[in-house]
């Protein structure tokens, strides 16, 4: 869902080192169907979606190498993959005045900032690809002015002040495709019981999309549960039996056991 186009408050130009599915998303939320689209420099790590980003936004250049990127923008989003960073980042000379965004998972604040030395305004933050439509909420560790003004251009920003919290809202994006594949299950009992796989795809994706809209704006998840979840209901016997069978369980097991890999 597209929010509309964020008036431009002039955050001056902004590079990305590594220019991937995420960055791609991160750049198509700031400039798509914006009046002021800031001004944006791409490394040309990842030479095909910079040029096709490049192309379609008027305000995006590609920088003949890493440290133009960082010469010729102000604050510095790093996209490039975990194992990558240090490599990346300790051949590129960065300055006192530059604000540097890692969107890296497993890199911590203090390993990226002895990486960025000598800016001293750096921020984790953990974009999803719905920021290419300006929707969803980005953790951003510490919440700098610069990088929380950024994200709100971008769907908006959840202000982060503990290093531990933002790596465990991290670790909850690991659970999309275990959703994903929830609804998959659900599509596939249907289709085992007469209903055709298009269709039962259709139906699914319908009913979950609708529900989607009811969480918008921080929804009560237990108010909402409790809506659905009649005593004695359909919805209560299905939810009830998953608890008995571990499911939820799991779901935590499993998210601790994500965020000790996130930890390293």
């Amino acid at each position: 869902m597209n929010h509309g186009a964020p008036a431009d408050d002039g955050p001056g130009v902004i590079g990305v080192i590594g220019v991937g599915a995420l960055a791609a998303a991160i750049v198509t939320g700031l400039c798509d169907g914006v009046d002021r689209p800031p001004q944006v420099l791409l490394s040309p790590r990842g030479a095909a979606t910079a040029a096709d980003l490049a192309a379609r936004f008027p305000s995006v250049a590609i920088a003949p190498d890493n440290q133009a990127v960082a010469d010729g923008a102000g604050i510095v989003i790093v996209c490039v993959r975990s194992q990558d960073a240090e490599a990346v980042l300790r051949g590129v000379d960065l300055s006192a005045e530059h604000v540097v965004v890692s969107a890296l998972a497993d890199v911590s604040l203090d390993q990226l900032a002895a990486l960025a030395a000598p800016a001293t305004r750096v921020a984790r933050a953990m974009p999803l690809p719905s920021v290419a439509g300006r929707d969803g909420l980005t953790p951003v560790y510490p919440p700098l002015p610069e990088v929380a003004d950024l994200f709100e251009r971008l769907g908006g920003s959840l202000a982060v002040t503990d290093e531990d919290a933002f790596a465990a809202i991290v670790a909850t994006a690991a659970t999309i495709a275990g959703h994903l594949n929830y609804l998959g299950a659900i599509a596939s009992w249907l289709g085992a019981r007469g209903v055709p796989e298009e269709e039962a795809q259709r139906y699914v994706t319908a009913t979950y999309g609708a529900l989607a809209g009811q969480l918008r704006g921080g929804a009560d998840l237990a108010g909402l549960t409790a809506e659905v979840a009649t005593p004695g209901g359909l919805n209560e016997q299905f939810a009830r039996q998953l608890r008995e069978a571990g499911v939820y369980d799991a779901v935590d097991r499993e998210l601790t056991a994500v965020l000790a890999r996130i930890r390293g």
